[in-house]
């Protein structure tokens, strides 16, 4: 099942008032055959439909959840870890990205005026759906998941480099998309990430190809903090990662997820 988040488009504003009276707002949906069955609440509720159903081109698609945080996995995959100039980690690698980095599929990523170097970083990510703090070593973190959908981990290259820490690397604004949608049935070992620059490939790898496993690395981080739903866990990105340029058209295509799609603009 494909579940989104999504505005109304002015033009779906047909003059009755409970649909002028829902623009602007973030609503839920399904995701079926091309149409958006809406729901009532939120995404990890009762998904109680409103019976009001929506073609995809009447909407503008959010990033699929409001997270409180989003928690990050560092050279999951050997060949980028050795690509950076390192050793794979012996454990789990964390680090945080703030909420402020979001934007919305088909939104512009701005390279900042102070960085030399951006790149892309394709990924699977994890969005949490219950509460989940102090998982037990032998406990499934399958009932705590909502789903999975494609984020590109943003980085400034140049400041992870001469930082030595990459809140700032990491953190910028725009330097989060996700979406466009979740996802909820698992993925499997051979689920594949892909990251396009300009329609030509520069990322590829599986997910049975990660170091540490989705289900472990949501047992590392609730032993540390709290998940929520919402939050969103980016999994770690394949080998491949690149500069970016204004002009350039960024897609993180996840079989079996979808394609996140995102131009690329120069400073304001």
């Amino acid at each position: 099942m494909k579940l989104c988040r999504f505005h109304l488009l002015e033009s779906s504003a047909r003059s009755t008032d409970s649909v002028a009276a829902s623009m602007g707002k973030a609503l839920s949906g399904v995701l079926e055959d091309g149409v958006i069955s809406e729901i009532d609440g939120e995404l990890w509720g009762a998904r109680e439909r409103t019976g009001q159903k929506w073609p995809l081109d009447r909407v503008k698609l959010l990033p699929p959840s409001a997270p409180t945080k989003l928690v990050c996995v560092g050279k999951n995959y050997r060949d980028h870890a050795k690509e950076m100039g390192g050793e794979p980690p012996k454990e789990p690698l964390i680090f945080l990205k703030p909420p402020s980095t979001i934007i919305a599929p088909e939104d512009s990523i701005v390279l900042p005026r102070i960085s030399n170097r951006v790149e892309y970083e394709g990924e699977l990510a994890v969005v949490i759906g219950k509460r989940c703090f102090l998982l037990g070593p032998d406990e499934d973190s399958r009932p705590y998941i909502l789903g999975y959908t494609c984020v590109n981990d943003v980085t400034a290259r140049d400041f992870q480099n001469k930082d030595g820490q990459w809140w700032r690397a990491k953190g910028c604004d725009t330097f989060c998309p996700f979406g466009p949608f979740l996802e909820t049935d698992h993925p499997t070992s051979e689920t594949m990430i892909e990251t396009f620059q300009n329609g030509v490939k520069k990322q590829s790898g599986r997910v049975g190809e990660m170091i540490f496993s989705i289900d472990a690395i949501i047992h590392w981080i609730t032993q540390a903090m709290t998940l929520y739903p919402g939050d969103v866990i980016p999994t770690g990105t394949p080998a491949g990662v690149g500069p970016l340029a204004p002009g350039d058209v960024l897609e993180v295509k996840i079989s079996g997820v979808g394609t996140l799609r995102n131009p690329v603009i120069g400073p304001r």
